[in-house]
Protein backbone atom coordinates (compact mmCIF):
# COMPACT_ATOMS: atom_id res chain seq x y z
CA UNK A 1 0.00 0.00 0.00
CA UNK A 2 2.79 2.41 0.94
CA UNK A 3 4.60 1.53 -2.28
CA UNK A 4 1.56 2.55 -4.33
CA UNK A 5 1.21 5.83 -2.45
CA UNK A 6 4.89 6.66 -2.91
CA UNK A 7 4.76 5.80 -6.61
CA UNK A 8 1.71 8.04 -7.07
CA UNK A 9 3.38 10.86 -5.12
CA UNK A 10 6.45 10.57 -7.38
CA UNK A 11 4.89 9.70 -10.74
CA UNK A 12 2.07 12.24 -10.82
CA UNK A 13 4.34 15.29 -10.35
CA UNK A 14 6.84 13.78 -12.79
CA UNK A 15 4.09 13.35 -15.38
CA UNK A 16 2.92 16.92 -14.84
CA UNK A 17 6.50 18.18 -15.31
CA UNK A 18 6.88 16.22 -18.54
CA UNK A 19 3.62 17.63 -19.91
CA UNK A 20 4.65 21.18 -18.91
CA UNK A 21 8.07 20.68 -20.53
CA UNK A 22 6.43 19.45 -23.72
CA UNK A 23 3.97 22.34 -23.89
CA UNK A 24 6.57 25.01 -23.10
CA UNK A 25 9.17 23.70 -25.61
CA UNK A 26 7.17 23.05 -28.75
CA UNK A 27 9.48 25.10 -30.95
CA UNK A 28 11.36 23.25 -33.65
CA UNK A 29 15.13 22.97 -33.56
CA UNK A 30 17.44 21.69 -36.26
CA UNK A 31 18.94 18.33 -35.37
CA UNK A 32 22.08 17.56 -37.35
CA UNK A 33 24.20 14.44 -37.13
CA UNK A 34 27.07 15.88 -39.19
CA UNK A 35 29.57 17.66 -36.91
CA UNK A 36 31.95 18.61 -39.73
CA UNK A 37 29.61 20.73 -41.85
CA UNK A 38 27.38 23.33 -40.23
CA UNK A 39 26.39 25.00 -43.50
CA UNK A 40 25.25 21.93 -45.46
CA UNK A 41 25.02 18.95 -43.10
CA UNK A 42 24.59 15.47 -44.54
CA UNK A 43 21.53 14.92 -42.35
CA UNK A 44 19.47 17.62 -40.71
CA UNK A 45 15.91 17.43 -39.50
CA UNK A 46 13.64 19.84 -37.65
CA UNK A 47 12.26 18.29 -34.45
CA UNK A 48 10.47 19.76 -31.43
CA UNK A 49 12.83 20.72 -28.60
CA UNK A 50 10.90 18.72 -26.00
CA UNK A 51 11.45 15.58 -28.08
CA UNK A 52 15.20 16.16 -28.12
CA UNK A 53 15.18 16.70 -24.34
CA UNK A 54 13.02 13.64 -23.55
CA UNK A 55 14.96 11.32 -25.86
CA UNK A 56 18.22 12.56 -24.35
CA UNK A 57 16.93 11.86 -20.83
CA UNK A 58 15.75 8.38 -21.78
CA UNK A 59 19.01 7.50 -23.53
CA UNK A 60 21.00 8.86 -20.58
CA UNK A 61 18.97 6.78 -18.11
CA UNK A 62 19.45 3.65 -20.22
CA UNK A 63 23.20 4.19 -20.60
CA UNK A 64 23.54 4.88 -16.86
CA UNK A 65 21.51 1.78 -15.99
CA UNK A 66 23.58 -0.41 -18.28
CA UNK A 67 26.81 1.01 -16.86
CA UNK A 68 25.62 0.36 -13.29
CA UNK A 69 24.51 -3.16 -14.20
CA UNK A 70 27.87 -3.95 -15.81
CA UNK A 71 29.71 -2.45 -12.84
CA UNK A 72 27.85 -4.74 -10.44
CA UNK A 73 28.68 -7.93 -12.34
CA UNK A 74 31.42 -8.83 -9.84
CA UNK A 75 28.97 -8.65 -6.93
CA UNK A 76 26.30 -10.68 -8.72
CA UNK A 77 28.89 -13.35 -9.52
CA UNK A 78 30.00 -13.46 -5.85
CA UNK A 79 26.37 -13.74 -4.73
CA UNK A 80 25.76 -16.66 -7.13
CA UNK A 81 28.86 -18.45 -5.84
CA UNK A 82 27.85 -17.87 -2.23
CA UNK A 83 24.35 -19.11 -2.95
CA UNK A 84 25.73 -22.28 -4.57
CA UNK A 85 28.02 -22.86 -1.59
CA UNK A 86 25.14 -22.38 0.87
CA UNK A 87 23.01 -24.88 -1.07
CA UNK A 88 25.87 -27.40 -1.11
CA UNK A 89 26.50 -27.00 2.61
CA UNK A 90 22.80 -27.36 3.45
CA UNK A 91 22.65 -30.58 1.44
CA UNK A 92 25.76 -31.81 3.25
CA UNK A 93 24.22 -30.95 6.64
CA UNK A 94 21.03 -32.83 5.76
CA UNK A 95 23.04 -35.86 4.62
CA UNK A 96 25.06 -35.84 7.85
CA UNK A 97 21.89 -35.51 9.94
CA UNK A 98 20.31 -38.47 8.12
CA UNK A 99 23.52 -40.47 8.61
CA UNK A 100 23.65 -39.58 12.30
CA UNK A 101 19.99 -40.47 12.81
CA UNK A 102 20.61 -43.88 11.19
CA UNK A 103 23.72 -44.45 13.31
CA UNK A 104 21.93 -43.64 16.58
CA UNK A 105 19.13 -46.07 15.82
CA UNK A 106 21.53 -48.91 14.95
CA UNK A 107 23.67 -48.40 18.12
CA UNK A 108 20.74 -48.77 20.51
CA UNK A 109 20.34 -52.30 21.86
CA UNK A 110 17.20 -54.17 20.93
CA UNK A 111 14.38 -53.89 23.41
CA UNK A 112 13.69 -57.15 25.25
CA UNK A 113 10.20 -58.06 26.39
CA UNK A 114 11.10 -60.66 29.02
CA UNK A 115 10.46 -58.44 32.01
CA UNK A 116 7.03 -57.34 30.78
CA UNK A 117 5.31 -60.69 31.37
Amino acid sequence: MVRKIVSVVVLVPLGVLIVLLSVANRHSVMLSLDPTSTEAPAYAHAVPLYLVILVSLIVGALVGGIAAWLGQARWRRAARRSDAEVRRLRAEIQALERERAGAVVSVLPPVSRRGAA
